[in-house]
């Protein structure tokens, strides 16, 4: 199965509108940087749907799966909701592959530097329920970074990095609520990262920066087994800078 997301606290009114339905959302977001094109990664057309949804700084331009539909921004904190059965994840035998989670999108520049942060509180209801941050490219190369309900209902950071078909990793518990996720690129290797206090972090995953040199970085909720679920997204912040130490994440 699969998980994900977090950062900086901002509100501004909500104004959304997407090109198929309406929708009830604004988001917040910063602006967006990126990393060098590999011959392994090729450009895609834009994905999902045309949209704009805003909180502060930052505007998600594109929506997955009706995910400005089920966006809801208040008092400059983001609400994502997911229906029943809703995840990403293309499982290595078929079985249990799923694109159906709402994705909410923002353009960045593969070619510079960028960190995507936010703190992330998901509604725990059911297993694999998840608040997310993503990197998205197509659907079959993303990665997400997931805040999930595991199989014995413990709470806890897990990465999915998706080239064709997706891995699956398991990271540490976290007992409270919330968590800050944190994701940023200096063109050449991008970091995950988590914290309890938005102030000291954690490694999660670090791996090489193939994509292309137009990515997007993104939001997301899941509920791939349960009933529907909704994440909470606030002090949220993409800037056009990347942390200086790559191990300790600040």
């Amino acid at each position: 199965m699969m998980r994900f997301c977090y950062v900086l606290p901002l509100a501004l009114a909500v104004l959304a509108g997407c090109n198929s339905a309406p929708s009830t959302a604004t988001t917040t977001a910063g602006q967006s940087a990126a990393a060098p094109a590999d011959s392994s990664a090729t450009a895609t057309a834009a994905p999902g749907e045309a949209c704009n949804v805003q909180v502060a700084g930052l505007t998600f331009t594109h929506s997955l799966n009706g995910a400005a539909q089920n966006a809801t921004v208040a008092a400059g904190r983001l609400t994502l909701r997911s229906d029943a059965k809703r995840d990403n994840f293309n499982d290595p035998d078929g079985k249990l592959t799923n694109n159906t989670a709402p994705v909410l999108l923002t353009e960045v520049n593969n070619r510079q530097p960028f960190t995507l942060t936010a703190n992330v509180t998901p509604e725990f209801l059911d297993m694999y329920d998840a608040g997310v941050l993503y990197v998205y490219l197509n659907p079959k190369l993303w990665q997400k970074f997931c805040f999930e309900r595991d199989e014995l209902a413990r709470t806890r950071i897990v990465s999915v990095r998706t080239i064709g078909t997706s891995d699956d990793n398991n990271h540490d518990l976290v007992k409270q609520k919330n968590v800050f996720l944190k994701i940023s690129s200096d063109t050449k290797t991008i970091g995950f990262y988590y914290s309890l206090d938005g102030r000291n972090w954690e490694l999660a995953r670090l791996y090489k920066n193939e994509y292309p040199a137009t990515i997007w970085l993104g939001v997301s909720t899941q509920a791939p087994v349960g009933k529907g679920t909704s994440a909470r997204f606030e002090s949220c912040t993409l800037t056009q800078t990347s942390i200086k130490d790559f191990r300790r994440g600040v």
